[in-house]
């Protein structure tokens, strides 16, 4: 797809120098910019590579006052970065736009509900009484369970698979190899010593705007539902166990772990590595560092914690100081414990 300089400004309100009318067919790094590509300049360290890039269109924030001649065509915006990321969007729902149609070695099998403008690649399975919204895309080798209900403008990537009953909103992203609906992990153990399974009877609730990484887990509730609210986005390799709420605007990042029936809630940052134990609380806009350990509720909003267990953030940083210094504290203590005993003997012999 080719876009002019002039459809990019008009697109994001921006300001032309240089030629209107240049076109881009691609993207890259203003240090590595080729003729007919686009690139931006956000980070100020990067200033340098503007004077040389051979890129042919370079977005850059209104403020920035230029050094020298600059060969390529500007276009000044608010700011570079998120102007990148809105033509990036841009760029993508294109590319899906794009995508229509079923594929003849597609199964969808009878009773499904199939919206206008929809795509199902190759391999993908549709089963009985699903309900797909218009314009969603459902790449090759998905497996759609029966009773799902998938809204509009979603995309479904290579590989996932979602199991009966579970309900997906509107203008979501699941990326490739996520398992939405797996059991979740309920045994009880009995008298000889063997873990008998509970069986997981409810369901997965993703709501609107929701954007699941790939490799991610959410497993199905015990009874009722786990729940992902509008807006989240958890990244790759994340593990979301039975009866979990993630609540609206959440961030996850990779590797994260969280236990049954945590209820976690809005707007709450997660670092990558976190580990969550079950059944607690997270209140409103809390940050919790990588690699922390959450055993209990945090039930004051906007703290910030990190470190195993999770600690507020000023006394984890205080603690890290003292860490660094417990081996010359060590050799410290010891020579004084010498010295005392010495003292010690020395009085003893008077």
């Amino acid at each position: 797809m080719n876009f002019t300089a002039k459809e990019i400004a008009l697109f994001l309100n921006g300001e032309i120098e240089g030629n209107a009318d240049v076109s881009v067919n691609n993207i890259s790094k203003i240090e590595q910019g080729k003729p007919r590509t686009l690139s931006f300049l956000a980070n100020p360290k990067y200033e340098n590579y503007l004077y040389t890039t051979n890129s042919s269109i370079v977005l850059i924030n209104k403020n920035l006052k230029l050094q020298k001649k600059v060969n390529a065509t500007l276009i000044r915006v608010d700011d570079a970065y998120k102007a990148f990321a809105a033509l990036l969007e841009m760029y993508q729902k294109e590319q899906q736009k794009q995508l229509s149609g079923i594929n003849e070695q597609s199964s969808i099998r009878k009773d499904v509900s199939l919206g206008e403008n929809i795509y199902v690649g190759e391999f993908s399975v549709i089963d009985q009484n699903a309900k797909i919204g218009k314009n969603t895309k459902i790449h090759p080798q998905v497996y759609i369970g029966e009773n799902v209900e998938i809204g509009e403008n979603t995309i479904i990537y290579h590989g996932v698979k979602i199991y009966n009953d579970c309900k997906i909103g509107n203008n979501c992203i699941i990326h490739a190899g996520a398992i939405i609906g797996a059991d979740g992990f309920g045994f009880a153990p009995s008298e000889d010593g063997q873990h008998k399974k509970v069986p997981q009877v409810g369901n997965v609730i993703i709501e609107d705007d929701v954007e699941i990484g790939a490799n991610t887990t959410i497993d199905r509730a015990t009874l009722g539902s786990t729940i992902i609210r509008k807006g989240a986005k958890l990244d790759n390799l994340i593990q979301i166990a039975h009866n979990v709420e993630i609540g609206e605007s959440c961030f996850v990042a990779a590797q994260t772990g969280v236990s049954g029936s945590t209820k976690i809630g809005k707007r709450v940052w997660v670092g990558g590595q976190v580990g969550f134990s079950g059944h607690i609380t997270i209140a409103d806009d809390v940050k919790i560092g990588a690699q922390s350990g959450i055993q209990g509720s945090i039930k004051k909003e906007g703290e910030v914690v990190q470190g195993y267990p999770a600690i507020p953030l000023v006394n984890f940083q205080k603690a890290s100081i003292a860490f660094k210094s417990l081996p010359d504290l060590r050799r410290e203590f010891y020579s004084l414990k010498r010295e005392l005993e010495a003292l010690k003997e020395e009085l003893k012999n008077k």
